[in-house]
């Protein structure tokens, strides 16, 4: 138990300490804050899609796997339309407050993929599947988050993108790896080094834009806002609680239990702010969480380790 808590707290603390250069670069004037956005561009476009083949082809295929990969992608795809139907509804009458609409969001989406990998491979090492899982996390996030999230933030329909649900970064990294995995395609090196060079990029570089989005805000709204660690909490600690007590009795295996929750506990989805830049709405309490959120996973993620 506490080699886990460990393990979980030395690569939060590591990922935390990648976001410090990106700090220093805002503050010195080096990077100038509207740079961000080419940062999160190269992240969002390249990272990512490298980030999901490598996570996918890193294992053999078998049936078995395919049919915990879609079990995977299953769950997510309940657990973020549930979760943000619920809040909706909760809070409905408060809906034209872009505030609450972030918050929506915030306490669902979970930074599956460029924070879920590498907590993933601390906690469950030597399990290439949990990275496949992430994968699968990931690419049910992208159509939430292109659809309904988008919906949700803008309360306008056109920011809806048909094109954009079925052809995601996480889906063309899907597209590409699909066929690698099913027929255990042998990528020659010349192709398999930078997308796995890129891919393992993702975590530092997601860190690293962190680091530039916390220079350029107010640390007194992001550290001193009550309902902000309400949605924290809930996020981080309430619904992978949950989730946890809800796969215990399911005839599934362990380590595909484990890294759904795992993957529920990793902090505030940084997509989410992305997504509010994008739309142009509610862009601070959006960055304000995923920074509050990534802040507090030092602490949240090494102790909801703890039950692994």
């Amino acid at each position: 138990m506490l080699e886990t808590f460990l393990a979980a707290l030395s690569v939060v603390c590591t990922m935390l300490i990648y976001a410090v250069p990106g700090f220093i670069l805002i503050k010195t004037k080096l990077v100038k804050s509207d740079q961000i956005s080419a940062f999160a561009k190269l992240l969002m476009y390249v990272s990512s899609p490298c980030l999901v083949f490598h996570s996918i082809t890193k294992n053999e295929f078998s049936l078995e796997l395919v049919g915990q990969m879609a079990i995977a992608f299953l769950f997510a795809l309940g657990f973020f339309l549930l979760g943000i139907g619920l809040f909706y509804l909760v809070f409905k009458k408060k809906s034209d407050d872009v505030r609450y609409r972030v918050y929506n969001l915030a306490c669902v989406l979970s930074n599956c993929a460029f924070m879920g990998v590498p907590v993933l491979e601390a906690l469950l090492p030597g399990y290439a599947p949990a990275l496949a899982f992430s994968a699968m996390f990931s690419l049910a996030m992208n159509i939430v988050s292109w659809s309904l999230g988008a919906f949700i933030i803008s309360h306008d329909k056109k920011y809806i993108s048909p094109k954009k649900i079925f052809l995601n970064p996480a889906v063309i990294g899907l597209i590409f790896a699909a066929p690698v995995f099913a027929f255990s395609i042998s990528v020659p090196d010349v192709i398999n080094a930078p997308v796995t060079l890129l891919a393992k990029m993702s975590a530092p570089l997601c860190m690293l834009i962190m680091g530039m989005r916390l220079a350029c805000a107010s640390l007194k709204e992001v550290f001193f806002k009550p309902s902000q660690y309400v949605i924290v909490a809930l996020k981080q600690l309430v619904f992978p609680l949950l989730v946890f007590v809800i796969l215990l009795p399911l005839p599934i295996e362990q380590n595909l239990k484990a890294s759904i929750y795992i993957i529920l506990s990793c902090p505030v989805a940084s997509v989410i702010l992305s997504f509010s830049e994008m739309i142009n709405k509610g862009q601070k309490s959006a960055a304000n969480l995923v920074l509050l959120g990534t802040s507090l996973s030092a602490i949240t993620v090494p102790i909801m380790s703890l039950l692994i």
